[in-house]
């Protein structure tokens, strides 16, 4: 019985230590709170790890998130701005609260024509996310390799395309680069999936429950209301602008003109960490490999997937010395249910278990503005052992497959792994 105890023990510690790594990483940085919205690091990247003996870098197959951008729903902007002239009206705001509601006027009318717009850093970020690819791997961009880029239709994941091909043509204008964005790649660039969107669907109630039991507005209207009563009969929804406020504060972090700025002092530590729970948890159901919507919702990038397959098989079997790169431009809701499809680190975690999924499931560490996957191939001279690198946010990630080469991996290995993966799903389309 001891026995038994001590380990219990031990166990509810350790979920104790991961629930507190979480919460310290926000105490450190808020701004890790804020999900989709997070900023993409400027720099902290770790040094690549040299390859083996031999080996070189020729090919990069790539998928990544458009950088910062605007809000896209404009009621984000004015739900909490219109809820704060309610108290200001009836003169109810603390000074506080007139504040936030002042740069929330601020921030709105700067938004006006903007909505969903690439912004100024996120056209930086791709910028520096090229310029670095470049610096690591020189190879794969040597006079005549050849850049295929394709975006998807939307604007600021074609503008934050060309910021990456624009850099690279700059450190080597000797490079073949093409760019694309049309319907005809869509299919794979952005695939919407019917059978998802209908298991998404069915769990909207599990996570509207989680909100209503995790957040609680009441910290946040105390700093902003002088009036408690007033913000409970007068406010439709604290729960939401709770939420989109938060939201605002996070982007904030998209833009040069609002640096400074900070709003997080509206929200207690358990807010941010609430706020950010429950978002966890959406992101979780809509993307991740769970038995509620029967580990199938990631599989909606089986098309993205094997469009790796098929570009990494002709860059290696192709003979051409300078394949170069494969570059794809989309959205976050594509690169977090591909890292899930791939099982980059640890990410096709499955639970049912909404209440502990924070302690192993972490959103901030997967897909800010900006995140990107990149596999980069090595050969070597006389050997057809083609080796992978697998980076998530330009840092060396790990894959559900054994390697005797880490952090490298041999690319037949990985593929056969997402061949098999792949067949365990065969209704998924494979054409347009």
């Amino acid at each position: 019985m001891r026995r038994i105890i001590s380990v219990l023990t031990l166990v509810l510690v350790g979920v104790v230590a991961l629930t507190a790594g979480v919460r310290d990483d926000f105490k450190a940085n808020p701004k890790l709170s804020a999900n989709n919205y997070q900023a993409y690091p400027v720099s902290g990247f770790p040094a690549i790890t040299a390859a083996p003996e031999g080996y070189e870098p020729f090919f990069i197959n790539h998928y990544g998130r458009h950088g910062s951008r605007w809000l896209i729903q404009d009621t984000k902007y004015t739900y909490p701005l219109q809820m704060l002239e309610k108290g200001e009206r009836n003169g109810k705001l603390t000074r506080r609260g007139q504040e936030v509601l002042n740069i929330l006027r601020e921030v709105h009318d700067a938004s006006q024509g903007r909505l969903g717009e690439l912004s100024d850093i996120g056209a930086e970020q791709h910028q520096g996310i090229a310029r670095r690819m470049y610096q690591n791997f020189p190879q794969v961009f040597k006079d005549g390799a050849s850049v295929v880029a394709r975006s998807t239709i939307v604007i600021r994941c074609i503008l934050s395309m060309q910021n990456e091909v624009d850099v690279l043509a700059s450190l080597n204008p000797r490079l073949n680069i093409s760019t694309d964005a049309s319907e005809a790649t869509m299919f794979y660039m952005n695939y919407r999936d019917s059978v998802a969107r209908a298991l998404r669907a069915g769990q909207a109630d599990l996570v509207n429950r989680c909100k209503e039991k995790w957040i609680n507005p009441k910290g946040m209207l105390k700093k902003l209301f002088t009036d408690q009563g007033f913000a409970r009969d007068s406010i439709d929804d604290a729960r939401k602008m709770m939420i989109y406020l938060m939201e605002v504060t996070g982007n904030m972090q998209s833009h040069h003109q609002f640096e400074g700025i900070n709003l997080y002092d509206v929200f207690s530590n358990d807010d941010i960490y609430s706020v950010w729970r429950y978002n966890n948890a959406f992101w979780y159901i809509n993307s991740g490999e769970t038995p509620l919507t029967q580990c199938r919702v990631d599989y909606m990038e089986a098309n993205l997937l094997r469009n790796f397959i098929e570009d990494a098989d002709r860059a290696i079997t192709s003979g051409d010395p300078a394949p170069g790169a494969s570059l794809r431009f989309g959205h976050e809701s594509v690169v977090l249910p591909l890292c899930c499809l791939m099982g980059l680190n640890g990410t096709d975690y499955r639970t049912t278990d909404l209440e502990n999924l924070d302690k192993y499931w972490q959103t901030y560490k997967i897909f800010p503005m900006a995140a990107n996957i990149q596999f980069v191939y090595f050969r070597k001279a006389g050997s057809d052992d083609i080796l992978m690198l697998p980076l998530l946010n330009e840092r060396e990630a790990t894959l559900p497959v054994k390697t005797d080469v880490a952090p490298y991996y041999h690319w037949i290995d990985v593929r056969d792994y997402f061949i098999d993966k792949l067949s365990r799903q065969p209704f998924i389309t494979t054409t347009k």
